[in-house]
């Protein structure tokens, strides 16, 4: 069952994220990035950051693979530092 990793992050480093793309992609399994919007539309309630990004993966498996790897554990101390985020694992439909 594919999983979505649904990040809203308000970036208070821009410079610091430069780096972070890099960081996360040199991870294994990125996923596929499914959208990366700096100006999205909120139609309901309050929402978080000025950026938003959902990336989906095979299955939790997968999902865990990329996040608990060292490699993206030094691609998100950049994130945090940088951001001030939300992250959720949304877990999808077969």
């Amino acid at each position: 069952m594919p999983v979505y990793f649904i990040v809203q992050e308000q970036i208070n480093d821009r410079e610091a994220m430069a780096g972070y793309g890099e960081q996360a992609r040199a991870a294994p399994s990125p996923g596929k990035v499914i959208a990366v919007d700096d100006a999205q539309t909120v139609l309901e309630g309050d929402w978080h950051g000025e950026r938003t990004v959902i990336i989906e993966f095979e299955d939790e498996a997968a999902f865990r693979a990329w996040y608990d790897s060292p490699e993206y554990q030094v691609a998100l101390q950049t994130r945090l530092a940088a951001t001030d985020s939300r992250a959720a694992l949304v877990h999808g439909r077969e």
